[in-house]
Order: structure tokens, then C-alpha cells, then sequence
């Protein structure tokens, strides 16, 4: 994309502010949506990417119509990125209907001004793996869920369900997801129904330097950081055994602008690593890039122990040759589980004893276990995957040193 009109909601976001430097250093004129702020200043994710000065800001609320149809007036887009969401899932379960106000209707009025304008821009949305939900990775994780929920549903044709391609089930198990689904079908709506050229990105999980305190990776790194420099005595979590498809966020940016270029309208492109790891990976990885060797893990109670757990494991699985660890393997063969009993779990490393500590208010009733996508389709637009887990891991631990020393 060069020499482009982009509009991006959500500009001042994790992913929006990291798109927004894509774009203005691939040649292109960014705008950009926000939120009329009391205090005048610019959004810091912009600030800190000294880009404060080259976006055009413009202000407006996602979920009104006027405002939007004034934006798109002034932005003129070739290209719109739909990025504003209320993408925190834990918070969608506690304020279910500000999550679908923020994320489907502020879907339809980008649409329906977009339609009333008459306007040609190709549209992209932030879709979401979260709509997947449910995907059954085993026939016991079957028979749990079953026990668990009563049903599944719509249930499973063929087990496992995975890798996760554009044809699998969608069961969300939270508001954020439901929301997403029903601004995906918005989306495919208006170009059947009104012609707008419309393309999902129906992203997995995105990671890098400057991401949310609150999401997982964050609160992974910063606490590792602040062990690091003896600011806290031990790991705090929750449930160790949900995996998840990290995506570094220079990779994500590019699939966006590779949709904006090839994507066919209409339809819908998975966007991840094609690669699966837990929680308790992402720790003990964590660990090892802050200087620790990490030996031996054990619960509490040393029923459950594992020597070498970051061991690395090339070996096939789900019909896929992707990189994990020991302790991946033996969770997700249904050989290792940690349970909010267990109560946490001690990490042996060359340098002493790490406690990972549970806390039993951050699992979640219907959690989503494991996520791995299938991106063959957006491959074959000429998509590659650049960037490794401990890419990610690296990038994020350097993030909280570098805020660390410019605060000190």
C-alpha cells in the first residue's frame, strides 16, 4: 500500500497505533478516529511512536452515525481499518452490553455511514479468533465440556477441530466474542446486500511491545521484569493450561494491509502463527529470556513434576509442525493439567526457587483451551509468518526495561 487515504478507528490502540507507523512509513496518508479527549493531549501510543504529528486526528464517537459520516468526510479514505473494539474479554463478561454497543453497533454505523456516503473504500475488520470458541482439540476434552455445559453446539463433525480454519464452527463463549461474530456477519451483509467491499481479518491473538497491561503476555512480562529487578517475590496467575496463537504484531500489521491490497471481498482470512503454546510456556520462556535456566516445575505438593519442561519438541501434532515445549506436549496429550487447587507451582532454575501463584478469581467458567489457527488461505495471498515466540517474548521483556530505565 503506498500513496493511499487510510482511515483507522481505533488508531491510538495497541494494534491502530503500530498500523498507523506501518502505513505513514510504507508512503501513505493515515487518519484517524478518536475520542475527544478533556485534557487535550494526544494519545500516548501515538506520542511514543513520534507520530503524533504526521496522523490527522479527527474526533468521534464509533457508535454514532453523524459522527462517523463527519470523519469519513474529512478522511476520504481509499482504506478503512475497523479497529475500535472493547477487546478486553474478562471486561466484556463483566459489562456485557457496553461490549456489544462498542464493538456491533459501532460496526453497523461505520457501515451504514460508509453506505450512505456512497463511499468506495475497501473496509477491513478487526474480526477475532474468540468467535471460534470452543474448538475440540481430543474426544475426553469432548466428553468435559459435555459434562461441563450440558452441549456443544453445533457439535463437532469430526475431532479434533484443529488446526482452526475459516470453515470450523463458531461456538463463542464470551460477550467479546458473540459481539464479533455478529459485526463479522455485518460485514459479509453489507457487501452482499449494498456492495461495500468488505474483508475480515479474523485475527488470533496479537503481542509486542506495548501491548495492554491487562492481557495475559503483559502481566506475564511485567511482573517477570519486576522479579528481575527485585521488585516482587513471585509470579501471580491463573489458569496455566489454556493455549493460545501469538502473533507478533510487525506480522499482524502486514496481513491488515496485505487483506486492504488482495483480500476478496466478502470474505473472511484467519490471520495467527499456526503454532499453539500454554500460559506456563509463556512464563517459563519468560523466565529463561530474563537470565533464569529453568530445570525442573512442580505443584506444591510434588505430585506433579516435570524435568526440562522448556524442551523443545518440533514433533508433529494436529497435522502441523510448529515449535513447543515439553510441558505443551504432556498438556495437551492430557498427560499434565494444574488445577486452582494445586494452589501454584515452583520453578526450579540454576538461580533458586520461582513461586507461580494461582489466583483462583482468574479462571474463567467458560474458557476458550486451546486456539491454533489454520492460515493456508491468507498464504496463499502471499502471507509469511517473520516472527517466533520468543521473538515476541524478547520484544515485550525489552518494552518494560526500556520504560523501567526512561522513568528512572
Amino acid at each position: 500500500m503506498v500513496n493511499k487515504r487510510v482511515f483507522i478507528t481505533g488508531i491510538s490502540g495497541f494494534v491502530g497505533s503500530h498500523l498507523a507507523k506501518y502505513l505513514l512509513d510504507s508512503g501513505n496518508q493515515v487518519y484517524g478516529l478518536v475520542r475527544r479527549r478533556a485534557d487535550g493531549r494526544k494519545p500516548y501510543s501515538l506520542v511514543d511512536k513520534n507520530i503524533h504529528n504526521e496522523v490527522q486526528l479527527i474526533e468521534g464517537e464509533i457508535t454514532n452515525v453523524s459522527s462517523i459520516s463527519f470523519a469519513l468526510d474529512e478522511a476520504r479514505p481509499d482504506v478503512v481499518f475497523h479497529l475500535a473494539a472493547q477487546s478486553y474479554v474478562p471486561r466484556s463478561f463483566l459489562n456485557p452490553l457496553e461490549t456489544i454497543e462498542t464493538n456491533t453497533m459501532g460496526t453497523a454505523c461505520l457501515l451504514e455511514s460508509l453506505r450512505m456516503k456512497e463511499l468506495d473504500a475497501k473496509v477491513v475488520l478487526a474480526g477475532s479468533s474468540e468467535e471460534y470458541g470452543l474448538a475440540i482439540s481430543s474426544q475426553a476434552q469432548y466428553d468435559r465440556a459435555l459434562t461441563k455445559f450440558g452441549s456443544v453446539f453445533p457439535p463437532p463433525v469430526a475431532i479434533p477441530e484443529l488446526p482452526m480454519s475459516e470453515r470450523n464452527p463458531l461456538r463463542p463463549m464470551s460477550p467479546y466474542a458473540v459481539s464479533k461474530v455478529h459485526s463479522e456477519a455485518l460485514m459479509i451483509n453489507y457487501h452482499v446486500s449494498y456492495g461495500l467491499r468488505t474483508v475480515v481479518a479474523r485475527t488470533f491473538n496479537t503481542e509486542g511491545p506495548g501491548r495492554g497491561s491487562m492481557f495475559v503476555t503483559s502481566v506475564i512480562t511485567s511482573q517477570v521484569m519486576k522479579l528481575k529487578l527485585g521488585e516482587c517475590t513471585k509470579i501471580v496467575t491463573g489458569n496455566l493450561n489454556t493455549f493460545r496463537d501469538w502473533s507478533h504484531i510487525n506480522d499482524m500489521v502486514r496481513g491488515y494491509c496485505l487483506l486492504a491490497e488482495k483480500g476478496k471481498h466478502g470474505e473472511v482470512y484467519n490471520q495467527g502463527s499456526m503454532r499453539t503454546n500454554s500460559v506456563l510456556t509463556f512464563i517459563l520462556l519468560s523466565l529463561e529470556s530474563a537470565g533464569w535456566q529453568v530445570e525442573r516445575i512442580a505443584d506444591l505438593q510434588g505430585d506433579k513434576a516435570v524435568d526440562e519442561p522448556t524442551k523443545r519438541d518440533h514433533d508433529r501434532l494436529f497435522g502441523l509442525n510448529f515449535e513447543k515445549t515439553k510441558v505443551d506436549r504432556l498438556m495437551m496429550e492430557g498427560k499434565l493439567e494444574f488445577q486452582p487447587q494445586d494452589r501454584g507451582i515452583q520453578v526450579q532454575t540454576n538461580k533458586g526457587n520461582i513461586l507461580i501463584e494461582f489466583d483462583e478469581s482468574r479462571f474463567r467458567r467458560s474458557e476458550v483451551p486451546i486456539v491454533l489457527s489454520d492460515c493456508r488461505k491468507i498464504e496463499q495471498l502471499g502471507f509469511t509468518i517473520g516472527y517466533k515466540l520468543d521473538d515476541i517474548i524478547r520484544d515485550q521483556m525489552s518494552c518494560y526495561l526500556d520504560k523501567g530505565e526512561r522513568e528512572s
